[in-house]
């Protein structure tokens, strides 16, 4: 019987899978179940206690042959403050549409290249094999694929897909995220007083006017375009009536292939000075980016409709900022049946017909990468 990967979307959202905690373990087991019932192995790993990451292999007949690796996460973010019009772990279909807290981010996903992959296994005769890592903690900085990759239990890979949201358009780009908090200290004195305290938010805006017209020296890149630095919050003073004597900031760094993220701090210090103290990154993602002319990206542009041939490059981080390193730089698209402008929003939905089509994609993808290898 075949994998009806609606069917298993449906299936999906009700694990309420919402991070934190995450709490992906129930949700797990029930994909580790089906694809053990087709003959895949399956080992469970959990970098904190019911968070699950499952990484599922089907072998190949030639043992030589660095397996094709799909990959997606199993946590959602919260629900928000505004109430739902639809009930968010109910899974239901309304019109066109399938509703849920992670049905375009991303249980869609996994569920399009679960059902594709035991369609394929089950027909047999594959030269190259395939594995499938569904990871648990992505919303919080990728815990889970960190913690495969620290585990070193990944192995080689031919060519990594994300299943992130893309409607179902080939990424063979995204940005990288390199958040920071720093700091900058003054001296305190009573409010009526100024002149003999030093005002850490007036030595912070100076600080910070420097970002205006900074940049990173490096051209655009063909699909993301330049990287970016913006002011994300800041923080100083505890009572009207006296000078602060900290100020804290935060930035959101976005960067593109050929940025050292430890070279872009470096510079950011240069830029604005001792003054600034930076504290270890809160998050750090590289991007990621691989040649469209690449054989693996020609091999699944073969796979698309006319309508969607063409690479993009996307502004958001994925698990493929942990992965693609992990498989010492294989190269990775990201394509997914979401909707892009769905992920993190009240009454979330995915197009009925893009899980379809995510799941046919990624069935010609094995077909072409794994039988005729």
């Amino acid at each position: 019987m075949r994998i009806d990967a609606v069917a298993l979307t449906q299936e999906l959202i009700p694990f309420e899978t919402v991070n934190p905690p995450g709490a992906e373990k129930a949700c797990a087991e029930h994909l580790a179940k089906l694809l053990k019932s087709h003959q895949f192995s399956v080992e469970r790993y959990e970098h904190q206690p019911g968070c699950t990451s499952l990484v599922a292999r089907f072998p190949g007949a030639d043992g030589d042959l660095a397996p094709l690796v799909f990959t997606g996460h199993l946590d959602t973010v919260p629900l928000g403050q505004q109430p739902w019009s639809v009930p968010p772990f109910a899974g239901e279909i309304q019109g066109d549409r399938l509703y849920g807290r992670g049905s375009s981010d991303m249980k869609a996903g996994v569920a399009a290249f679960v059902s594709a992959a035991i369609e394929v296994a089950r027909e047999g005769d594959l030269q190259r094999g395939f594995a499938l890592v569904i990871t648990a903690g992505e919303e919080t900085g990728s815990e889970g694929a960190r913690h495969l990759a620290k585990l070193d239990v990944l192995g080689p890979a031919s060519g990594l897909v994300v299943a992130e949201p893309t409607s179902n358009q080939l990424a063979v780009a995204h940005k990288g995220a390199l958040h920071l908090r720093a700091q900058v200290r003054g001296r305190t004195a009573h409010g009526s007083m100024p002149h003999l305290g030093e005002n850490a938010i007036t030595k912070a805006m100076k600080v910070i006017t420097k970002l205006e017209a900074f940049s990173f020296r490096l051209a655009p890149h063909p699909l993301l375009g330049a990287p970016t630095v913006a002011v994300t919050s800041i923080k100083a003073g505890e009572n009207v009536n006296s000078i602060p004597d900290t100020c804290t900031f935060t930035l959101d760094v976005r960067t593109i292939p050929g940025i050292d993220h430890t070279q872009a701090l470096q510079e950011l210090q240069t830029v604005l000075g001792r003054e600034v103290q930076f504290e270890p990154p809160l998050a750090d993602m590289p991007p990621v980016g691989t040649d469209p002319e690449e054989a693996f990206v020609r091999c699944v542009l073969r796979c698309l409709s006319e309508s969607d041939v063409g690479a993009i490059g996307l502004p958001y981080f994925t698990d493929g900022s942990v992965l693609q390193s992990a498989y010492s730089g294989c190269p990775t698209v990201i394509l997914g049946p979401g909707e892009p402008s769905q992920a993190h929003q009240t009454d979330e939905f995915c197009l009925v017909e893009k899980i379809n089509e995510a799941a046919e994609i990624y069935r010609e993808t094995i077909e072409h990468w794994c039988r005729l290898a």
